[in-house]
């Protein structure tokens, strides 16, 4: 089973200085044991040839009958096996080992047929030599890879900091801060906060990304402003007309698509001053529950409301009877009966029995004039309830029912 990794593990400082600590302690191996293999085998090569060197005059005062000096013998019990015999086959040879408990290069070499002349050379001074140099070397390679990591860490959350605030920046934009940006110092050209790299170039071109999208929007806001204020004065005109006509049924057929047209003006109006996000509420205290009862009535549709628990909540009225009564229309217009209200404390939740919600809507929320598949779609009004929540500070979603059915639930904000 793949081990789970904690959150803090997957964050670019924490690779990078991961990364830099790899590679600093995989270069400082290989440099200490290219720096000790190289005095190691030079000191090791000087004892040798002073070893074989002295072996030689040993082997020269025995052959010509003189006393050998301190620390030359003839199979000193002290030499090692292995050298022991290399010397009775008749060779050479030089090996360090211990003596009396101190480092020792021994040489040895053939005398008299099968006896070996063995000489020995104090080797603790070279031992201490190479020593001190291995603990000098994981000294300072310590130090060194320590001050990489302080200089590399510096370095990567200077970068890590910057990327945290264009994502920062990408979420404001997302949640519907069309204003923030970026404004990296190191963006555009050569600048006193240093040439532009790859992170100014991402915040650019986010930057550049909300300035269009920005642009885009608010031309289509002045343009749904623009196209439902033109439609007011010929509608007007129109409904004057239409209450002309003698009674009829075409009279009635022309009345009731004026009165259409003229709500879907009066609901292009409101989103766009919805859009605009200057809208302010006038707040007040109220009893949900029979503030949601009024809103059924004024929706005039068989609506069961169902109070579990009433709360007063701190609120603004009108916004919140808008809110519910698209609610409620939505669900009659595009559900099925029973259609059930209920209060529950500050949640209010309206659901029919019909086909459920698209899935679109679901997953992205209310769309304007979106259809899904040739079907009819949900026209403003679900639209208009989600900006009238987040003007009252409410937080609106839309599912599913396990068994069937679309369900809103609102949720209030109370102290």
């Amino acid at each position: 089973m793949r081990p789970v990794l904690p959150q803090w593990s997957g964050t670019l400082a924490v690779k990078a200085a991961v990364f830099i600590a790899v590679m600093c302690c995989a270069l400082a191996a290989l440099l200490g044991v290219l720096v000790h293999v190289q005095v190691t085998n030079q000191t090791v090569g000087q004892a040798r040839d002073q070893a074989l060197q002295r072996l030689t005059q040993a082997t020269e005062r025995y052959e010509a009958g003189d006393t050998l000096w301190q620390g030359a013998g003839v199979d000193p019990p002290e030499l090692p096996r292995e050298l022991r015999d290399l010397a009775v086959a008749g060779e050479r040879g030089t090996m360090v080992a211990d003596r009396a408990g101190r480092p020792t290069m021994w040489a040895a070499g053939p005398v008299d047929g099968e006896r070996a002349l063995a000489v020995a050379v104090d080797y603790s001074q070279q031992a201490r030599t190479i020593a001190g140099l291995d603990r000098a070397i994981l000294w300072s390679s310590g130090l060194a890879i320590g001050a990489t990591l302080l200089v590399g860490a510096f370095a990567v959350t200077r970068v890590t900091r910057r990327l945290h605030t264009t994502a920062l920046v990408a979420r404001r934009i997302s949640a519907g801060d069309l204003d923030a940006r970026v404004n990296d110092p190191r963006t555009g050209p050569r600048t006193k906060a240093g040439p532009p790299d790859e992170v100014a170039a991402v915040a650019a071109a986010l930057d550049s990304m909300a300035a269009s999208l920005q642009g885009k929007l608010l031309a289509e806001q002045r343009f749904t402003a623009d196209v439902a204020h033109e439609l007011r004065t010929p509608l007007t005109g129109l409904h004057a007309a239409a209450e002309l006509l003698p009674p009829g049924r075409p009279t009635e057929l022309v009345r009731d698509r004026v009165a259409a047209l003229r709500t879907l003006t009066e609901d292009l109006l409101e989103i766009s001053r919805l859009d605009t996000g200057r809208e302010r509420v006038e707040l007040d205290t109220e009893q949900l529950g029979p503030l949601a009862e009024r809103a059924v009535r004024a929706a005039g549709s068989d609506t069961e409301v169902r109070v579990v628990r009433d709360v007063a909540v701190e609120t603004d009225r009108r916004r919140l009877e808008r809110v519910l009564g698209n609610l409620v229309a939505n669900a009659h217009k595009h559900g099925r009966g029973p259609v059930v209200l209920t209060v529950d404390g500050p949640v209010v939740t309206v659901r029919d029995h019909g086909d459920g919600f698209p899935e679109y809507l679901v997953a992205h929320g209310p769309q304007r004039f979106r259809t899904e598949g040739g079907t009819r779609g949900h026209g403003l009004g679900l639209t208009i309830a989600r900006g009238q929540a987040e003007v009252l500070g409410a937080r609106l979603e839309f599912a599913n029912a396990q068994d069937g059915g679309a369900v809103a639930t609102l949720e209030l904000a109370v102290e």
